[in-house]
């Protein structure tokens, strides 16, 4: 972007972009190292003319989960919106968010950041609730799949759904270490079809067998 281009912005236009200033630069460096005189130099501009429009960085932060929530959301949602076999929208939602994630890789690092800080923030409170509501839409769709007969009636449904996102968690934590998020886009469909598989034909008695065990051990 021009330093012309950037002081001439409307001022809703200025913080899209200053939000995917942020995002850009998380891709590459700590966010907890990411300054607003950081910030304001990728965007050519001074920090006055950052703050007209942002009181202080936590602003700044809670208007970046914000988009980072409302474009995952989205994607993930249009991704499944058509389809009606339950386990065919997850996978759809699988490969959306791996997507997502590859063409952004500064937005898993600014929610990872958000959600491991000690401070209870606007912005982390933001990232704890689009974790609710994502938890929320796949509780759905794994309650329809057992309705439908295509999952075991005593399935785990809170187990499935911590194990779905934590495989994508997964997954990105391996590309944004090795730096490939091509990679993580080429294995995500054999990933989920391991997924898939493990809660298609997950014992019934698990829970039980689990607690038995420690208390075997114990």
């Amino acid at each position: 972007m021009t330093m012309t281009r950037a002081k001439n912005l409307p001022a809703e236009e200025r913080r899209n972009v200053t939000v995917e200033a942020v995002i850009t630069l998380a891709a590459t460096m700590n966010p907890g190292d990411i300054t607003t005189a950081a910030i304001a130099k990728h965007m050519h501009l001074t920090q006055g003319a950052l703050f007209r429009h942002f009181p202080n960085k936590e602003a700044i932060w809670h208007a970046v989960m914000q988009w980072v929530a409302t474009h995952l959301m989205a994607r993930i949602d249009k991704s499944a919106a058509k389809i009606k076999a339950p386990l065919e929208a997850m996978a759809a939602m699988f490969q959306a968010h791996v997507a997502f994630v590859a063409e952004h890789p500064g937005a898993p690092r600014m929610l990872f950041g958000e959600l491991q800080g000690a401070d209870m923030t606007p912005a982390k409170r933001l990232a704890r609730a689009m974790m609710v509501q994502y938890a929320a839409r796949l509780n759905d769709l794994i309650l329809a799949a057992k309705a439908r007969g295509d999952l075991p009636q005593d399935l785990d449904v809170e187990a499935a759904t911590v194990l779905f996102i934590g495989t994508i968690q997964g997954l990105v934590m391996q590309a944004l270490i090795s730096g490939d998020m091509a990679q993580m886009v080429t294995m995500a469909p054999r990933v989920f079809h391991i997924y898939r598989l493990g809660i298609e034909n997950a014992a019934s008695d698990i829970r039980n067998q689990t607690s038995g065990e420690i208390r075997h051990v114990s």
